[in-house]
């Protein structure tokens, strides 16, 4: 029936049951649901206007018969559009996604044009809706329809990965399961069996439809996906090997190759045919090859020359299948024969059938599975682990590599069997292995687009493994070091313990990163594993230079009791070294942990933590140079000593953990700055403080106490003498002079000691009785040089020439001989000028303790049975007299006036001094004489020190008292003499006139009346 002759009523009816119908039925459609549905929300808008038109009674005019034709026509082709592709298979809609969004945004236009036309017909009619009408049509012409991004990101991929050629195994499956998952398909090898078969249907009816590209485009679509796991059935895989392997039964074992079939060769390329394709004439050949041979306008037959009326190609599905039988028989020969070389041990073999795996690998993707089911993967991973030659544990490796790639269940069986065992210790070997195990190592850990976080944990517990990837990290392989961090970042996400071994193995960058800006677990995982690290120097300072220290210092002054109880802990570790010093210095900490340690209601644990800061600031010898703020301006520190000091009274003996380290800084810094020991005697009562603590349980408080006294001990010694006279305070003294242990608290114990005033007797003789005199001698004979130093201080205090009775009992213990030691030995110079002193000392006795010969008879017969002391005139002996003749002392005594020392050719002279007596220097000057004394003693004259050389002056002017040495050595000391008065040498003062006296007494026994020096008398 013509349409003029429908009533135009009825052409509506139908045109709007048409509409409600596509409506309903594009809701429905599973691919890019928002183009569908937009279609059908502007057909359910399109349906209130077409009531309307029932309603109102419609022009029957041509044109408005035209539009509404047109209409018509165009939502039956949007009907058609849904019925199409409503129930095509999900994987062709998805690759298809952009040509049917634009299919659906051309009709939905076209119906927005129609409608406008059906508008503009019925101008009257509609007017009550117009502006409806007019937005919807408007609408609808300019719509623009978008591909769903996610599926057009696939399809991009799919695309891309189809130009480049890609179609391995890995890209298969992962194309596989984002289009599976993207339409809803379970990735299950049942469902996506249905699904790809669906989509070789497409295939076909494009062949149908002549769509040559479109058939070229889906042939590589179908190739590509079919290589996926999920597109074969393992058990049938299984199977199907199997049933090959007992067909190649009745073959040779030596049989490695059945040769084809002259029907499986293509007639044009001589090759093998892999899609064969029949012709009219019946004639076989490869369709790419067959292709090309129209494409260059040959239509004739290959084989037999004939002219081909027909040009179309059959594809001939019983010889493809064929063709793949051959092919599988010989894939199950090889992996056959690569079997038994694996199992023959013969390096050689193994290497060749290394060589045809790889081959089975690149020739089809199937002998991936088959390689694993027939065995091999157990046999390779074994010979992996076995094999000591270099070559063949590498291309184990990559063979490894080739068969996991891509590949879910070879990576399983690798996994499985051990694998990762074998490979953790190739990550060790040298360039070449490490580099093949890594690359393994990369693809295992993968799984399909994602990481395979239960084989990442496996791997994370190898022992080593992640050391290796440190070392390779840090390696000169740019390669190797890519992939290591790779899979470490990976590692750390899975389990940051990861991140704890990695930095105990080196690498420190994932840790302080954590540390700078993780969660607030993360920074507190990572300083607990920080604090159980064993850290030498050297990755102290890495950590510093990795930019630890501004978070930590950050995290103490706004983190939590436990942030800042932790991040207190890291820097007191990391201040063992002195470049972290300067850091934690630079980022103002040092102010941050004074003020918290010295705050009220602080926590116990952070006064800890910040007096252990403290100590390791001031230790080192480094004192106060690190306690600057952040501008590097010097912290007033008569403040810290002050606080420091208050502590050690506000806090119990329980608290020794604090007092320990705070005791120590103490310490540091009162070594460092002199001034700060009086600060802390004067202004913070230091003497007072420490002195308690001598009697604390805690033996190191004990040691650091005794130390810090015997510095407190030169400002204010009183104190100290008041407390040890008191009951049992002495004996403690001896007790670390007796501390052999601590050399450090021996000279502290003997310089505190040498501190103490000498008058104070009771408290000398009471040491002697409680044997600390005997403590200090054996300091002299084993002690380090400094405790000796300070050992021969103490010692004046028992040789006081006003106590004769404690200088016998020094004598009797034997210090005479140490004492000349001191002098013999190559001691320090502090050391000599003390013990020359101390002899001066015991020397000062002599002449009084010295015994006076007994005269008998006659006086030619006198004789005496003991050899008389040339200087002191009667019987000498160490013991009783204390003379330093007997004690063979003066050859030493009189070395150290030469070598131009002050401190040593002093003490000398005073001593030696001592042996010229006022009622009869003769002797003395003839003992000088004797020993060669006086010429040194001149010689001082000319480079000695204003103070030694008035020492010089006062001895000559006693040896010059004797007219022999006047006559010995009066020429050169004139001379010298005379040179110092010309030097204007303190002629007004004491040792002007001490010039003057040996001049007198030079001139006293002249021969020559006449003064040398005119007006000098």
């Amino acid at each position: 029936m013509a349409m003029e002759l429908i009533p135009i009523g009825t052409i509506l009816a139908v045109v709007t049951n048409q509409v409600i119908k596509t409506a309903q039925a594009a809701k429905d459609v599973v691919i890019e649901k928002e183009s569908f549905k937009a279609l059908s929300k502007h057909l359910f808008d399109i349906e209130p206007v077409l009531k309307e038109l029932q309603l109102q009674q419609l022009n029957d005019s041509q044109a408005a018969r035209q539009a509404l034709e047109s209409l018509e026509a165009d939502v039956k082709k949007a009907n058609n559009l849904v019925e199409k592709y409503k129930n095509r298979g999900r994987f062709y809609l998805l690759v298809k996604c952009r040509h049917i969004v634009n299919e659906v945004q051309e009709v939905t236009r076209d119906i927005g044009r129609s409608l406008a036309a059906l508008s503009l017909a019925n101008t009257e009619v509609l007017s009550g809706i117009s502006d409806q009408i007019n937005r919807l049509q408007s609408e609808m012409q300019r719509v623009e329809f978008e591909t769903s991004h996610s599926h057009l990101q696939i399809v991009d991929r799919l695309n891309q990965g189809l130009r480049d050629q890609k179609r391995d195994q890995g890209f298969a499956n992962d194309m596989l399961e984002e289009i599976a998952t993207a339409v809803g398909v379970p990735v299950e090898p049942s469902e996506i069996s249905k699904e790809l078969a669906s989509f070789r249907k497409e295939i076909e009816e494009a062949g149908n439809r002549k769509e040559r590209a479109e058939v070229l485009f889906l042939e590589q679509v179908i190739e590509l996906l079919s290589q996926a796991d999920a597109a074969r059935d393992y058990e049938e895989m299984k199977k199907q090997y199997f049933q090959r392997a007992q067909v190649i039964e009745r073959y040779d074992t030596s049989k490695e190759y059945i040769p084809p079939l002259k029907a499986f060769i293509c007639r044009i390329s001589r090759t093998v045919m892999v899609d064969p394709v029949s012709l009219c004439t019946g004639t076989t050949c490869e369709r790419a090859a067959i292709e090309a041979w129209f494409d260059h306008g040959k239509k004739t037959d290959p084989e037999t020359g004939d002219v081909l009326e027909d040009t179309s190609l059959r594809s001939n599905l019983p010889l493809r299948q064929s063709i793949e039988e051959w092919r599988e028989l010989n894939y199950c020969l090889k992996i056959r024969a690569c079997q038994e070389k694996l199992s023959s041990g013969v390096d050689s073999s193994v290497d060749e059938a290394l060589n045809q795996i790889q081959e089975l690998i690149r020739e089809n993707s199937v002998n991936k599975d088959w390689i694993s089911i027939g065995g091999l993967t157990d046999n390779i991973i074994s010979i992996l682990g076995s094999s000591h030659n270099r070559e063949i544990k590498k291309k184990i490796l990559n063979t490894l590599k080739d068969m996991v790639e891509g590949h879910a269940r070879n990576k399983e069986k690798v996994i499985g069997h051990r694998g990762l065992d074998h490979i953790v210790p190739c990550l060790g070997r040298d360039r070449s292995i490490s580099m093949a195990a890594v690359e393994l190592l990369y693809e295992l850990l993968q799984d399909r687009s994602n990481w395979n976080v239960s084989v990442c944990r496996q791997f994370s517990q190898k022992c080593s493994g992640i050391l290796f990837l440190v070392t390779l990290l840090k390696g000169p392989v740019k390669e190797s070091a890519d992939y290591a961090e790779k899979i470490l970042n990976k590692l750390f996400d899975v389990d940051e313990e990861n991140i704890s071994q990695a930095a105990r193995s080196g690498w420190y960058k994932p840790l302080v990163d954590r540390i700078v800006q993780g969660l607030e677990s993360s920074r507190m995982s990572m300083m607990k594993a920080l604090l159980a690290m064993e850290l030498v120097y050297s990755n102290l300072k890495l950590l510093g230079e990795e930019g630890i220290i501004p978070p930590l210092v950050s995290m103490v002054q706004s983190g939590n009791i436990e942030s800042k109880e932790l991040s207190l802990s890291v820097l007191v570790k990391l201040s063992g070294c002195r470049a972290n010093k300067e850091l934690i210095a630079a980022v103002g900490g040092v102010p941050l942990v004074l003020k918290l340690m010295f705050s009220s209601h602080v926590c116990p644990v952070l006064i800890v933590r910040c007096s252990e800061i403290i100590e390791k600031l001031s230790s080192e010898g480094d004192g106060v140079k690190f306690f600057v703020d952040e501008k590097g301006v010097q912290i007033e520190m008569e403040p810290v000593i002050i606080n420091l000091l208050a502590l050690q009274q506000n806090v119990a003996n329980s608290f020794n953990n604090f007092r320990r380290p705070a005791l120590r800084a103490l310490l540091a810094i009162c070594k460092s700055e002199a001034r700060l020991v009086k600060t802390a005697v004067s202004t913070a009562s230091g003497v007072s403080l420490v002195l308690p603590l001598l009697d604390d349980p805690d033996s190191e408080v004990r040691d650091i106490a005794i130390i810090l006294l015997f510095l407190f001990s030169q400002h204010e010694p009183d104190g100290v003498v008041e407390y040890l006279l008191k009951p049992k305070r002495l004996e403690a003294l001896v007790g670390f002079l007796e501390n052999d242990k601590n050399s450090d608290v021996q000279m502290a114990a003997a310089g505190l000691l040498a501190n103490l005033p000498k008058s104070e007797v009771a408290l000398t003789m009471k040491l002697i009785e409680l044997d600390g005199l005997s403590a200090i001698i054996n300091i002299l004979r084993s002690g380090t040089m400094e405790a000796k130093e300070h050992a021969l201080s103490a010692l004046f205090r028992f040789t006081d020439p006003a106590n004769v009775k404690s200088q016998l009992i020094v004598v009797e213990q034997g210090v005479y001989p140490l004492l000349v030691n001191f002098l013999k030995v190559d001691s320090s110079v502090i050391a000599k000028a003390r013990a020359a002193a101390l002899i001066g000392n015991l020397s000062m006795s002599s002449p009084k303790l010295t015994v006076e010969s007994e005269k008998t008879g006659c006086w030619c017969f006198r004789r005496s049975r003991v050899p008389l002391c040339p200087a002191h005139g009667g019987i000498c002996s160490v013991n009783t007299s204390f003379c330093l003749l007997e004690a063979n002392a003066l050859p030493y005594m009189v070395k150290l006036l030469y070598g131009e020392v002050e401190a040593t050719a002093y003490e000398a002279i005073q001593t030696l001094s001592t042996l010229v007596q006022e009622r009869c220097p003769q002797k003395g000057a003839n003992v000088l004489h004797e020993a060669e004394a006086i010429k040194p003693v001149l010689e001082i004259l000319t480079w000695g020190t204003d103070s030694l050389k008035e020492e010089a002056l006062g001895l000559l002017e006693k040896v010059f008292k004797s007219r022999e040495m006047v006559e010995h050595y009066g020429s050169q000391a004139r001379y010298l003499l005379v040179g110092l008065t010309g030097r204007n040498f303190h002629d007004n003062g004491c040792p002007g006139r001490k010039v003057a006296k040996v001049l007198s007494l030079l001139e006293r026994y002249s021969k020559s009346s006449t003064s040398i020096i005119p007006g000098l008398f």
